[in-house]
């Protein structure tokens, strides 16, 4: 499956020996789409033009050597349109008040902050009013586990991280600022999160590969007093379950009564496990590459015990295509074409298919569709794309707005069912079970739903004025 880019070519064409024409079919050869043409600078004999073409990345240098080639035809310069947004970064910091003059100077720095420091010192929960704590939320990475490219090192994860950081802002208003930790060591990462974490209302650790991730999470949960929520695991496994209760309505099935193999139990797959057995999952088969992790077996990785204690997986062991048979819904969060269109039809009538593993699922469309009933993955060419930024943006709002201790299981949970409802019954069918990340009321329904459940747990430390009067 190749990468779809979009590319600038900047041209100098000599009209008097060329056409635009001859430019177009070489860029139509090489199988680019021109979407957009800028003149930078007409003439009546020599024009110089932005051609920006979308085209697999892979066929980028060939078609930039054919231009060349072209008599008549200068190539300027060559520039990836996605690289270009990254120039100098993604976020920037800004003042919410003007410094005007030397009174202004006196009140947000010294003298006047002295005042502000001691109130702070005297009463610490006033940090949360009185500086940006309250709608400040960490994005945390050891750069281990980034996206599908592995242990890249904290240098390259910054990217990611800061577009995690403009996610937070421009879908919940959260600010964000990404920290990229030059260490792997496990105790070195928790205490340096420990030591920054006074001026952040939350933490979100992202791409840290397991099973360090576990261990990580679970010390920084017991030990701090903000949320922290590791959005590879659990962001993916309510977005998961969300698009999970859809499907199943749209294939009249309940989820008491359906068997779900699950492949691919890493960070994400055992966060997914966990998130389906809360929400009414009684018979899961959980399955890695060693095989499926059954019922009362014995296990070195601490979460897979944990689920070979669960009643509700299964005790029947073996590769995932000798458990995929009879299956009601297969999830995968593994590596692509690990599944085939037979594996498929030998799953039970109307299967659920979430071939989630990025850029190449574990099975294409073309396999899966003609016997799935409901399809989805993680990609954003395709139908019902299963996206982690539907979870985290109205998660932490509702978070921090309620100032939550932690972000427990039905708060989860209620994002999930959240995100689900967005999708009404009008609106629901087999090619979206899940609502756009721009569908406006996502954010609004999954904040509401987290303060709700956090209320009812006992983790909100402050009741939102617009639920006081329904409180």
């Amino acid at each position: 499956m190749k990468t779809s880019t979009s590319i600038i070519f900047r041209i100098e064409l000599d009209h008097r020996v060329a056409n635009f024409g001859q430019v177009a079919s070489t860029i139509g050869n090489a199988g680019g789409d021109v979407t957009f043409i800028d003149v930078i600078r007409s003439g009546k004999d020599v024009s110089i033009r932005d051609l920006t073409v979308d085209m697999a990345e892979q066929s980028v240098k060939q078609l930039a050597d054919s231009l060349k080639e072209l008599e008549g035809v200068k190539l300027i310069n060559v520039s990836d349109r996605t690289f270009l947004m990254h120039l100098g970064g993604k976020i920037t910091t800004q003042p919410t008040v003007p410094i005007k003059n030397r009174d202004d100077l006196s009140r947000v720095y010294t003298p006047g902050v002295a005042r502000v420091c001691s109130a702070i010192h005297e009463s610490p929960g006033k940090a949360f009013s009185l500086t940006i704590k309250r709608n400040t939320v960490a994005v945390i990475t050891d750069g281990t586990a980034v996206l599908g490219l592995g242990d890249i090192g904290p240098y390259a994860a910054a990217p990611v991280m800061e577009g995690k950081a403009m996610l937070f802002k421009q879908f919940a208003g959260v600010d964000a600022f990404p920290i990229c930790l030059d260490t792997t060591d496990t105790e070195e990462i928790i205490r340096t999160i420990k030591a920054v974490s006074p001026i952040f209302g939350g933490i979100n650790l992202e791409d840290i590969s397991s099973p360090r991730c576990f261990e990580i999470e679970r010390r920084l949960v017991e030990e701090l007093d903000i949320p922290v929520f590791h959005d590879d695991q659990h962001g993916t496994a309510v977005v998961v379950t969300a698009a999970i209760l859809n499907a199943l309505k749209v294939t009249g099935k309940r989820i008491g009564d359906v068997r779900v193999v699950v492949n691919g139990i890493g960070a994400a797959g055992v966060s997914i496990c966990k998130m389906l057995l809360e929400a009414g999952v009684r018979r899961l088969v959980p399955v890695d590459k060693e095989g499926a992790i059954v019922r009362g077996g014995s296990y070195d990785h601490p979460m897979w015990q944990w689920l070979a204690e669960q009643p509700q997986v299964g005790d029947t062991g073996g590769s995932l295509r000798d458990l995929i048979g009879g299956a009601d819904v297969f999830i995968g969060v593994s590596r692509g074409g690990v599944l085939s269109g037979e594996d498929v039809q030998r799953m039970a009538g109307d299967p659920i298919v979430f071939a989630m593993a990025n850029p190449v699922p574990e099975i294409a469309p073309e396999q899966a569709l003609p016997h799935a009933a409901v399809y989805a993955t993680g990609r954003s060419d395709y139908p019902n794309q299963i996206n982690n930024v539907l979870v985290f943006p109205g998660l932490f709002r509702g978070a921090l707005d309620c100032r939550a201790r932690r972000i427990n299981e039905p708060m989860k949970l209620a994002a999930a069912q959240a995100i689900a409802s967005v999708v009404t019954e009008s609106e629901l069918h087999a090619q979206y079970i899940i609502p756009s990340i721009f569908n406006e009321d996502v954010v609004a329904k999954v904040r509401r739903g987290v303060i709700e459940a956090a209320i009812a747990s006992g983790e909100a430390r402050r009741v939102p004025p617009d639920f006081r009067s329904e409180a």
